[in-house]
């Protein structure tokens, strides 16, 4: 099963920890330069698995790079078909927007594929779109599933229609590769779910020249035979991984700056702000810093829709043993899509440490426990799951331990070490 951690944090938590640079708008940011005829820089990228993942599928695809500590410089170019399979990792985002991008080219194939946690997240919803749009997209298993096989023909352009409830990341994509079509497309969408981060996608595309027309998130105009022009761009603080730091101060009490936030721009889990005070957490929200204050006292608890941030559900679950009446948790049936079933995999932890948990199809209610653990907790090698399950664990240092550690690379790396900056401990890591 591997190592186990737990922390505990007698004394609460204080200092200050600059907030790890945002992965959605790292993978944006990158794809969108490399479309580019020129040259462009990315400030403040995040460093970690899965973005690194998309720069390996980017230079595939014919992009160079050169990297410092403060910046990616990156010299876009046409897309092409790669010389070998595409490995995207565990990066589900990598697989989605990169196929569209391979989708261009009109010669030759691209094979994409990825570990066991890839090979089941769903992907016919967007190969149905590329079919709509004269690409040729397709599972060799048949099952719609990774590995995929994109290319061929290149994408002509038209109208269809998509689903919006299984993930965003299709109609990002597809917003990604539209502008490169030979003909206009129209993207219609029903039960968009995760909204901001397509604000996320047409904020980076709108940087780099790109015209969309739109009507909200459920009709989409893009015309084609468009160019990417160069532009740079700083890569925001990432308020899902600040969540994680902000819910350590709820368990454990204490007062912490987070720095390098920003509401400027959109991201799904700012939600986490509006969050956090209903639970009863204070923030001081400034102009790029959060301070999190708390007493380590019993929280509120309530009904939550997520759909908009489900990033957050691993987060609110855990929370809900922190809190003096029932959680519940709705809107999120899109997270048993992430790394893992992320409502099962909540549900399944949560039991294990005592609380009594309804599972819904798309949430979960639960009651926090009498007392908490001991227990052993699996994360699935899901890195929101394992950062939210060790959180639990400070509710009972050294009885409740979490598997799973070598999963953060892929989100937040220095997780544990911010942790122990701010004055706790890790036992097991």
């Amino acid at each position: 099963m591997g190592p186990s951690v737990s922390l505990s944090a007698d004394g609460g938590l204080a200092g200050r920890v600059e907030v790890p640079p945002s992965k959605s708008y790292t993978h944006r940011a990158i794809i969108t330069a490399c479309l580019s005829q020129g040259e462009s820089r990315v400030y403040n990228h995040l460093v970690s698995r899965d973005t690194v993942a998309t720069i390996n599928a980017c230079r595939a695809m014919g992009a160079q790079f050169e990297t410092d500590k403060a910046r990616l410089t990156v010299a876009g170019a046409e897309p092409r078909v790669p010389e070998d399979v595409v490995n995207v990792e565990n990066s589900g985002t990598t697989l989605r927007f990169m196929t569209s991008v391979f989708a261009l080219p009109r010669r030759g194939y691209a094979v994409l594929t990825g570990d066991a946690s890839i090979r089941r997240r769903p992907m016919q919803g967007l190969l149905d779109a590329l079919a709509g749009l004269g690409a040729r997209a397709q599972s060799t298993l048949g099952n719609g599933c990774a590995p995929i096989v994109v290319g061929e023909g290149g994408m002509e352009g038209g109208g269809v229609e998509m689903r919006g409830d299984v993930s965003s990341q299709f109609v990002s994509s597809i917003l990604i590769a539209a502008p490169l079509a030979r003909s206009d497309t129209s993207l219609r969408i029903s039960n968009m779910v995760s909204r901001p981060y397509v604000e996320a996608t047409l904020r980076l595309s709108a940087l780099h020249g790109i015209e969309i027309q739109r009507e909200g998130t459920s009709e989409f105009r893009v015309r084609g035979g468009q160019e990417y022009k160069p532009g740079d761009f700083a890569i925001p603080g990432d308020f899902g991984s600040a969540a994680f730091v902000m819910a350590a101060v709820a368990f454990a009490g204490g007062d912490v700056e987070l720095s390098g936030l920003t509401s400027s721009l959109p991201q799904g889990d700012l939600a986490a702000l509006e969050l956090f005070r209903r639970l009863g957490v204070r923030l001081d929200v400034r102009k790029d810093s959060v301070r999190v204050r708390a007493d380590g006292e019993l929280l509120g608890g309530g009904e939550f829709n997520l759909a908009d941030s489900p990033d957050l559900l691993p987060i609110l679950s855990v929370l809900s043993l922190k809190c003096d009446s029932p959680v519940e948790i709705r809107g999120v049936a899109h997270a048993r899509f992430k790394e893992s079933d992320r409502i099962g995999v909540a549900v399944e932890g949560l039991r294990k440490l005592g609380a009594r948990v309804e599972e819904k199809e798309d949430g979960l209610r639960a009651v926090r426990p009498r007392e908490v653990g001991p227990a052993v907790l699996d994360a699935h090698d899901d890195h929101r799951m394992f950062m939210a399950f060790s959180l639990a664990s400070l509710l009972a240092p050294g009885s409740v331990r979490v598997t799973g550690v070598e999963s953060l690379d892929v989100s937040y790396p220095s997780f544990l070490d911010d942790l122990k900056k701010l004055g706790a401990k890790v036992m097991g890591a």
